[in-house]
C-alpha cells in the first residue's frame, strides 16, 4: 500500500505498511481500485453530459463513492467491495449509453474499460495495480493530481450532506465528472490541472453555500449557545460526525424514552441550531476531538453513535456499544440503515448508563446570521481602535505532535484582538476564557468544518464595511489541517485570493517542493513556526 492523503502519514512521506489511521492494506488496496473506477465513471459521465445526456445516479454515486475514501470514513472491505460492485454495474450501463450514441469504445480510457475481479484477492490486486505511484511518474504532476483527486474528495462529503437535506446543483454534479475525466490523462497539461485545483475551489464554496442553506433551511440559523460539558445521570448516546439529519432524527427517536442524547466532535455546534436544541433530552457535549475518543470513550456505559468520519479502531472496553450509520463502517460494527435507531435507542437502555458527573461549558454559534447581525458593532469596534486585529484559527485537530501550537497562539493573542474558530481543532483551545471587547467575546466558534463558507462571509462583508479587498483586512489565517475536507477548504480560499495563509502542523505530503513554490510564490502560503515568532509577523509588519 502507499498512501499520503493525511496529515499524520508515516514518517511525513506516506503509510506503506498501514495506515496512522487504521486502515489496512487491503482497504487502501481497494480504495485505489474505487478511485480507478470513479475516473471511468467521470469520463463516461461527462461525455454523456456533453451530448446532452445526464444520470443522476452517476452524480450520487460519484460523491458517495469519493466521500467513502476520506480518512476516517470507512475501514470496512466488504462494504468497500458492495460499492465497487455496484460502480462496476454502473459503468457498464454508462458504457453501453454512450456507445448507443455512436461513441467508440476503443477510444474509452482504461478506466472506463476494465473490468473488476471477480473474487476479493483479484480487487485487492487490481488496487495495487491502480495505486497512487503506479501512473505518473512526474512528482509536480502527480502532485497536482492528488491535490485535485484530495479536494474532490473532501468536496464530496460536503455535497453528499447537502444532497441528504434535499439541496444539489447540477453545476457540482459537473465538475466531479470533468475533473474525474481528466485525471485519466496520460499526459496532462500542468496548466489545466491548475486551472482545475482552482476550480475544485471555486465550485467547493458553490457546495458549501448549498450546505450552508440546507442547514439553516432546516434547523435555523445557529444562534449564540452555551454548552454543558456536564453528564447528566441516565442512559445516553453519544453522537459524533458531522451529519445534523442523523441526529435530528435520532432526538425525534429518542424524545420521551429516558435517553439523553449528547454531541461529540463536530457535532457541537449542532447545539447553535433552534431546531435542535428545542430538544429537551439534547442533554450537552461528550468529550474532546476525535483523536482522544479511544481514551475518552473507554469503559463508559453509554452508547456511541458515528455519523461521518472520523472514526477510530473502537477498543474492547465500548467495542459492543459503537453503532456507524451512512457511509461509516468498522468491521464487525453494526450499521444502522434508513434512520432506525431503534437498536441504538436499545442499547444505551440496557447500559447502566453515565452517572452524574460536573463540567464546564463551552460556547458555539457565532455564525454569518449572528456575526453579521452585530456587524456595526464590529466595524465601529474597529474603527474606534479597541479591536486591533482578526484571526481565524481552526481546521482539523489530530494526534501528532506540534498541535499545542494553536493553543499557545490563541493563550497569546492580544486582548485587542479577535479570534474566530471553526472545526475540530477549536477543541486545542475553546475552554480558553478570553473574556471580551464591549459587548462582543474575543473567541467566536463559527461552527463545523464546512462552516468556513460563514467565515468567508463575514470576512467579505467586513471587506465591503471597510472598502477593501479581504487581504486588506486586519484578519489573519492560521489554519490546521488533517484530511481531505481540509483541504478543499484551502483550495477554495485560493479560489478566492486571500493570501498569507499559515498552515500546519506540518505541510502535506503529496505536495512536492516544486508545487509549493508555485503556493508560495502566487499565494504566500507558509508553514507555522512558533506562537511568539508568528504573533510577532502578522502584529508588528505590514504582511499578515
Amino acid at each position: 500500500m502507499f498512501c499520503f492523503q493525511c496529515e499524520q502519514t508515516a514518517k511525513g512521506t506516506g503509510c506503506t505498511i498501514s495506515g496512522v489511521c487504521g486502515k489496512q492494506p487491503d482497504v487502501a488496496s481497494l480504495q485505489d481500485l474505487l478511485i480507478h473506477q470513479l475516473k471511468g465513471i467521470g469520463y463516461l459521465a461527462d461525455s454523456l453530459r456533453k451530448i446532452g445526456i445526464r444520470d443522476s445516479e452517476a452524480d450520487i454515486f460519484t460523491i458517495e463513492a469519493l466521500f467513502t475514501t476520506v480518512t476516517n470514513v470507512n475501514f470496512d472491505s466488504q462494504a468497500i467491495i458492495a460499492v465497487i460492485k455496484k460502480g462496476d454495474t454502473l459503468k457498464k450501463r454508462l458504457s453501453k449509453l454512450l456507445i448507443d450514441s455512436g461513441a467508440d469504445i476503443n477510444n474509452f480510457p482504461e478506466a472506463a474499460r476494465f473490468t473488476i475481479g471477480s473474487t476479493e484477492t483479484e480487487m485487492i490486486a487490481q488496487g495495487a495495480e491502480y495505486g497512487i505511484l503506479s501512473e505518473q511518474p512526474n512528482e509536480d504532476i502527480r502532485s497536482l493530481q492528488q491535490l485535485l483527486t484530495y479536494g474532490l474528495k473532501g468536496m464530496a462529503a460536503y455535497a453528499d450532506h447537502a444532497y441528504i437535506l434535499g439541496k444539489t446543483d447540477d453545476a457540482i454534479f459537473a465538475f466531479f465528472h470533468e475533473a474525474l475525466s481528466y485525471l485519466n490523462n496520460k499526459e496532462p497539461a500542468v496548466d489545466a490541472l491548475v486551472a482545475l485545483v482552482l476550480k475544485c475551489g471555486e465550485i467547493n464554496v458553490r457546495t458549501m453555500e448549498i450546505l450552508d442553506e440546507a442547514n439553516t433551511g432546516r434547523f435555523g440559523h445557529p444562534q449564540p449557545t452555551q454548552v454543558s460539558t456536564a453528564w447528566k445521570k441516565g442512559p445516553a448516546i453519544i453522537v459524533s460526525g458531522h451529519d445534523l439529519l442523523d441526529l435530528e432524527e435520532l432526538l425525534k427517536q429518542t424524545e420521551g424514552k429516558g435517553v439523553n442524547v449528547y454531541t461529540h466532535g463536530e457535532m457541537l455546534p449542532a447545539h447553535g441550531y433552534p431546531q435542535l436544541k428545542k430538544y429537551k433530552h439534547l442533554a450537552g457535549h461528550f468529550g474532546t476531538a476525535w483523536q482522544n475518543q479511544q481514551k475518552e470513550f473507554d469503559n463508559v456505559p453509554a452508547v456511541f453513535l458515528f455519523t461521518t468520519n472520523c472514526i477510530q479502531k473502537p477498543r474492547d472496553s465500548y467495542f459492543q456499544n459503537v453503532f456507524t450509520t451512512g457511509l461509516v463502517g468498522w468491521p464487525g460494527v453494526k450499521h444502522v440503515k434508513n434512520h432506525d435507531f431503534s437498536e441504538v435507542i436499545n442499547r444505551a437502555k440496557e447500559l447502566a448508563g453515565l452517572p452524574e458527573k460536573a463540567g464546564s461549558t463551552l460556547t458555539t454559534g457565532f455564525g454569518h446570521n449572528a456575526v453579521l447581525g452585530v456587524a456595526d458593532k464590529v466595524v465601529e469596534a474597529v474603527k474606534s481602535g479597541n479591536v486591533k486585529h482578526f484571526f481565524l484559527v481552526g481546521g482539523c485537530d489530530g494526534a501528532k505532535p506540534g498541535r499545542n501550537y494553536y493553543t499557545e497562539f490563541v493563550e497569546k493573542t492580544p486582548k485587542d484582538t479577535i479570534v474566530l474558530t471553526l472545526a475540530c481543532g477549536k477543541f486545542r483551545f475553546n475552554h480558553l476564557d478570553l473574556g471580551t471587547i464591549g459587548q462582543l467575546p474575543r473567541l467566536l466558534d463559527v461552527g463545523q468544518c464546512n462552516d468556513a463558507y460563514s467565515a468567508v462571509k463575514i470576512a467579505q462583508a467586513l471587506a465591503g464595511a471597510f472598502g477593501c479587498g479581504i487581504n486588506d483586512l486586519p484578519l489573519s489565517l492560521v489554519l490546521s489541517w488533517y484530511e481531505q475536507k481540509a483541504v478543499v477548504i484551502l483550495l477554495s480560499l485560493l479560489y478566492l485570493g486571500i493570501k498569507n495563509i499559515r498552515l500546519g502542523p506540518s505541510l502535506p505530503a503529496f505536495i512536492t517542493p516544486g508545487i509549493l513554490s508555485f503556493l508560495v510564490e502566487n499565494f504566500n502560503i507558509k508553514p507555522i513556526s512558533t506562537a511568539e515568532e508568528d504573533l510577532d509577523a502578522i502584529l508588528n509588519s505590514k504582511v499578515a
